[in-house]
C-alpha cells in the first residue's frame, strides 16, 4: 500500500528531480548576470534561465533577502539588540528594521 501525498506536495515531483548546477566563471560574467538580474528585478537564477531561453516562474516570487546566521551570529545580534539569543523572531524583526533604515539612508544619499 503506497501512502498518498498531501495535495500541497503534488507538484513537487519535478522539483525533486531538478539538479542545481554551479558555474565557475570570471568575475565579469558573475557581475554582468547579477546586474542584469537586478535591472530586470529577477533572481540571478532566473536571469541565467532567461539567457539560456528556458522557462521561468510565470508569477513573481515573494521578494526577500536571505542571509545565513550561525548561533554565534544570533548571540552577537541578541547582544546588539538587548534580546535573549533564543528570541530569534524578535531578532529577525530588529534586523528587518535595520535593513529598512539602511535603505532609507541609502536612498537619501543617491
Amino acid at each position: 500500500m503506497s501512502a498518498q501525498k498531501p495535495s500541497r506536495w503534488q507538484g513537487s515531483d519535478a522539483a525533486i528531480r531538478a539538479v542545481q548546477v554551479a558555474f565557475d566563471v570570471e568575475t565579469s560574467v558573475l557581475e554582468a548576470v547579477r546586474c542584469a538580474a537586478f535591472e530586470d528585478n529577477i533572481s540571478p537564477s532566473d536571469q541565467i534561465r532567461k539567457i539560456l531561453g528556458l522557462a521561468t516562474a510565470s508569477r513573481p516570487q515573494r521578494p526577500r533577502l536571505t542571509v545565513t546566521l550561525t548561533p554565534v551570529d544570533y548571540d552577537v545580534l541578541g547582544q546588539k539588540y538587548g534580546l535573549n539569543v533564543e528570541e530569534r523572531l524578535a531578532i529577525k524583526e530588529r534586523v528587518t528594521q535595520e535593513l529598512i533604515q539602511f535603505t532609507e539612508q541609502w536612498e537619501q544619499q543617491r
